[in-house]
């Protein structure tokens, strides 16, 4: 079998000191990737001029945008040229404050591997254990095991000392490429927040998905806590998008968006009664219940006159 083609893909924005560290832990590993792109979504700072002068043999492709879509915009344009421009088999995904650990990349793909030799079921995608900068795992990336999961399938995945998951955060991500060309790319209108699991639950909702403790990234976060923590105006997009996943996309089975409905509604009352801003929550609830009936525009009319999207999704068979 030939050796698959595994393109890293991070995007930075304003953040040019992680983003080195970044691409030191990606350099650094027991296995690196076959090309980097770095999508740099328009920074203000010092990134530009670093990655112009960067001298690191891994990053052959640098898109510099003109705005700033967001990670889910920048994700959108990242991997579309991973498949096209390079010919991934493997995306291997994370924003510019994720640092691989040295074996992360070499044993996703040994548990992919793994997988589907023992299945014949190739995995959708492999998520890294992912842990703050004191190594507690991180609570902003926690990874539920899979409910549902057939018992063949759970002791599969155990036996690789992996665990079956439903979705993942993009920090330190393979994705199969295949997936990418089957159930297309990501939601560029979702900006910040949520495009993650709204994509990995897309292409893993009538496939396997793994989290293996082997493949490790750091997340170098400002505070150690989940996306409840101090959310301030971002709390609109953690609502909105939300309810997007919930109504707009085919993501979840109906009876997992009444399932996480509920835990969302949940999560939501303790963070604005926890907050000391309870007014700019409150607004941000409000203004995201608003525009959830507004469906996420295409990513062709959101990345318009920024970058000219190509077809990476397959026709429909």
């Amino acid at each position: 079998m030939s050796k698959p083609v595994v393109v890293a893909v991070v995007v930075t924005y304003n953040r040019r000191e992680l983003l080195e560290t970044t691409l030191a832990g990606i350099a650094a590993g027991t296995q690196v990737p076959d090309a980097v792109v770095v999508v740099d979504n328009a920074s203000t700072d010092e990134t530009a001029e670093f990655l112009r002068n960067y001298g690191g043999p891994l990053v052959t492709d640098v898109v510099r945008l003109n705005a700033n879509v967001g990670g889910a915009g920048g994700f959108v344009v990242g991997m579309e040229r991973a498949v096209l421009d390079h010919g991934a088999d493997h995306v291997w995904i994370m924003d510019d404050d994720t640092e691989p650990q040295p074996s992360a990349l070499r044993e996703a793909l040994d548990a992919a591997e793994g997988y589907a030799q023992a299945t014949g079921d190739a995995p959708a995608f492999i998520a890294s254990r992912v842990v703050w900068t004191d190594g507690r795992d991180h609570p902003m990336n926690r990874m539920r095991p899979r409910i549902g999961a057939s018992e063949g399938a759970r002791s599969a995945a155990a036996r690789l000392g992996a665990t079956q998951i439903r979705s993942a955060s993009f920090v330190s991500v393979l994705v199969s490429a295949a997936e990418i060309r089957k159930h297309g790319l990501p939601v560029a209108d979702y900006f910040i927040w949520n495009d993650d699991l709204e994509f990995t639950a897309r292409i893993s909702r009538h496939g396997a998905a793994l989290t293996t403790s082997a493949s490790v990234a750091n997340h170098h976060t400002k505070v150690f806590g989940d996306a409840g923590a101090d959310p301030g105006p971002r709390f609109y997009y953690e609502v909105r998008n939300k309810l997007w996943v919930y109504t707009r996309s085919n993501a979840l089975a109906p009876w997992e968006k009444i399932l996480f409905t509920g835990a969302s509604v949940r999560n939501w009352t303790k963070t604005i009664a926890a907050s000391p801003n309870r007014k700019v929550l409150v607004s941000g609830l409000l203004k995201g219940l608003r525009d959830s009936f507004r469906p996420p525009r295409s990513n062709e009319k959101v990345l318009a006159g920024i970058y000219p999207l190509r077809e990476v999704q397959e026709a429909s068979k």
